[in-house]
């Protein structure tokens, strides 16, 4: 599916954390072809990482690589200096990067707490409080945060994440509020289930433990339930990222907008 709207970002510079692959690669593509120049971030092969500076730079846009370790504090404070050295500011900061970790709450491993806490909610604080004088003095900047349906509900197995959902959702509306009067937004995407590796993952995982196929255990144990049948789409979670950058969403900050096809409506 391809994302037929356009807003036009020329000029802008934006960071996307955990954008080597998934929604983060596919957002990155979508705000390049819009004008944006992009700061990348995250893991990954060398050579892949590579072929997509290429592919964004093909677009006329400046396109660098940032390969900061979120779970390490002083790495991931240091990232928005960083590109800002290299870039010369952030406009457009999207927290995206998240990992996972399943266990029941007395099995769970306090190293594993720390590193998702550090990685979904941590990371996000001080990638904005980094960014937060340039977009200030500028009087512009867009701020969006990848939440989770999670943020807003629970599933078993999950304190960490669920956790620090909840935080980045608490994050998104203090920041918004601080940034009303300076023309900065602030704004959760709360995505159901998107197939992305972190979700492919869990799939085969679950898949491994029921002694099921790939494609049985999406249809019975994850999109079971959903009014849609499927799966989010990448490209419909950078849709409305895109939207959120424009100047025509320069009003709605603070928000938590559900991507996920009425999962948390049935």
């Amino acid at each position: 599916m391809a994302v037929d709207i356009s807003v036009p970002l020329q000029g802008k510079i934006a960071l996307i954390t955990g954008s080597t692959s998934g929604m983060g690669l596919e957002t990155a593509r979508v705000l390049a072809r819009n004008g944006a120049s992009i700061a990348l971030h995250g893991l990954g092969d060398p050579a892949d990482i590579a072929t997509i500076l290429d592919e964004i730079g093909d677009l006329g846009v400046a396109a660098r690589h940032f390969g900061h370790d979120l779970s390490a504090h002083e790495q991931g404070a240091n990232l928005v200096p960083e590109v800002i050295a290299a870039m010369g500011r952030v406009d457009i900061l999207i927290n995206n990067a998240g990992i996972q970790y399943v266990a029941d709450i007395q099995d769970f491993p306090d190293a594993e707490w720390h590193r998702l806490i550090a990685v979904n909610l941590t990371a996000a604080f001080t990638a904005i409080r980094a960014a937060w004088p340039g977009m200030r003095d500028r009087r512009w900047g867009r701020i969006i945060n990848t939440a989770s349906t999670l943020a807003m509900i629970a599933e078993p197995r999950k304190a960490a994440y669920v956790s620090a959902k909840h935080g980045v959702l608490g994050l998104t509306r203090e920041i918004a509020l601080e940034g009303a009067e300076l023309g900065i937004t602030c704004n959760a995407i709360c995505p159901g289930w998107v197939l992305t590796p972190l979700v492919r993952r869990q799939v085969e995982a679950k898949a491994a433990a029921l002694g099921l196929s790939f494609d049985d255990t999406v249809r019975e144990h994850f999109v079971r339930d959903l009014p849609t049948k499927r799966f989010v789409e990448t490209e419909e979670i950078a849709a409305a990222m895109l939207f959120l950058c424009s100047e025509a969403a320069r009003s709605i900050t603070g928000v938590a907008l559900p991507v996920d096809g009425a999962s948390i409506v049935v």
